[in-house]
């Protein structure tokens, strides 16, 4: 019987949080066998966690869990390294604000035999132009350093079945800010069985968002060096 974890984590999404725990909860109670929702608190300054913790109360498959502030690709790789060691057998990622829809869930879940990742292709986003921007950049940037062609490299709605990520996430360096996107570049690299579905795209339910286009030069900045040494492990490899 599979098991599954899905992992999400959060920073300041008080407005937020009780929708998503709501919204998300009644999947790993409807596939059961131990599957957990697991929300990653990464050192939030307002009540994200105090909301977390009451609910779980009332929610036995819901597990929150509370850290010092990392940033978000830490926190999902602090997560998935949370769903291997717990025994998972699929690991689901998405995040806290409420963009993506649990009911478009439920057809990645029926290919997870099939492939290595079943990924989501962010159609119609409604996020804005920047963000827009920074993806079709980052495709680009990906394709020159990697030579790959990746549909949507960051997309948080992904499914992956947890031995295949076992052995691909040694290759990520401990804390790394664009965890989603080495993944994805490390799939593509590999050859991994990967699909690609559309999902919807939602503008943010609440709060405010953390990433501003300041934030966006600066992990930029450090994603060309961090590109090049993982691409020469991979080589290596």
């Amino acid at each position: 019987m599979d098991k599954l974890y899905i992992v999400i984590p959060a920073y300041n999404e008080e407005e937020n949080i009780k929708a998503v725990i709501r919204d998300w909860n009644p999947v790993v109670e409807k596939i059961g066998n131990g599957s957990r929702l697991v929300i990653i608190d990464d050192g939030s300054k307002d009540s994200t966690y105090h909301i977390m913790k009451e609910d779980a109360e009332k929610l036995s498959a819901f597990e929150p869990i509370t850290k010092t502030n990392s940033g978000h690709g830490a926190t999902i790789l602090y997560g998935y390294h949370y769903a291997l060691n717990a025994g998972a057998d699929y690991v689901f990622q998405t995040d806290s604000d409420g963009q993506t829809l649990p009911e478009e869930f439920w057809p990645f879940w029926e290919l997870r035999d099939q492939y290595d990742m079943v990924i989501g292709h962010r159609k119609g986003r409604q996020d804005g132009g920047s963000r827009i921007f920074v993806t079709k950049t980052l495709k680009l940037v990906l394709r020159l350093c990697f030579h790959v062609k990746i549909t949507d490299a960051n997309t948080p709605f992904r499914l992956m079945k947890a031995e295949t990520l076992k052995e691909q996430i040694k290759l990520i360096p401990t804390n790394y800010n664009l965890s989603n996107v080495i993944l994805s570049v490390i799939y593509a690299k590999k050859k991994l069985a990967v699909k690609y579905l559309p999902v919807t795209f939602r503008p943010r339910q609440g709060g405010v968002n953390s990433i501003n286009m300041k934030k966006i030069v600066q992990i930029g900045k450090r994603a060309f060096t961090d590109f090049r040494e993982i691409n020469r492990c991979l080589k290596v490899k």
